[in-house]
């Protein structure tokens, strides 16, 4: 898979570039193309769930998208092509960081576009994602959707998510929020906020979800 990769980009430099991670004061080459690449993994998922579930309601599908874009999912993408063997950093912890491989999965498909337009994109995403499209036949719902549907009918209230840490260093930091509902109130931790709110929802549906 990873020389299949390769082989896509006429432009190598742009792979490069893509999979430039900051290094010794120089910034993240990735970056400005990871901007691109979330855009372009946004359209080609969309259209693939508009294809494959021509009767589902749009709520339906937004559903279905969040989970085909999340952070997770992307991540999961990268370990799939062989991203974290070809990340260029000094840091080997990094290369199975949950947020920078999302970031650099998104590049890359971002240096592709530019490289080789929206239908080679298309064609490389197409085998990826569409066992992932269709692995659940119901549309499935991420924790904080789930979390916030649930307060709301038992709460009559939405819940709140408070950030009350960030620890580690500034390439590889742990954040900590807090998630309070009603009653309760729980802990999440992750390498962003959005994957540390994430994981307090997690938290939540599991421990608190119950009894009502």
């Amino acid at each position: 898979m990873m020389q299949k990769l390769a082989d896509l980009f006429h432009n190598k430099k742009l792979l490069d570039q893509a999979l430039q991670l900051a290094h010794k004061g120089r910034p993240a080459g990735y970056e400005r193309l990871e901007f691109l690449g979330d855009r372009v993994v946004g359209i080609v998922v969309a259209e693939m769930l508009y294809d494959a579930f021509p009767d589902e309601k749009e709520g339906d599908l937004a559903k279905r998208f969040v989970a085909l874009v999340r952070e997770e999912t992307l991540a999961e993408v990268a370990e799939q092509i062989g991203l974290p063997a070809l990340l260029k950093t000094s840091e080997n912890e990094l290369r199975h960081n949950t947020s920078v491989l999302s970031d650099v999965c998104e590049s890359v498909l971002g240096a592709l576009y530019l490289d080789a337009g929206l239908d080679a994109v298309k064609q490389f995403m197409a085998p990826i994602w569409t066992p992932l499209l269709l692995s659940k036949q119901r549309a499935p719902q991420d924790p904080k959707s789930a979390v916030q549907e649930w307060t709301q009918k038992h709460f009559k209230e939405l819940p709140v998510y408070k950030l009350t840490d960030q620890s580690g260093p500034d390439h590889h930091p742990v954040f900590t929020v807090i998630l309070s509902a009603g009653p309760h109130t729980v802990t999440g931790r992750g390498h962003s906020k959005k994957e540390a709110e994430q994981q307090a929802a997690q938290v939540f549906m599991e421990t608190c979800m119950h009894g009502y």
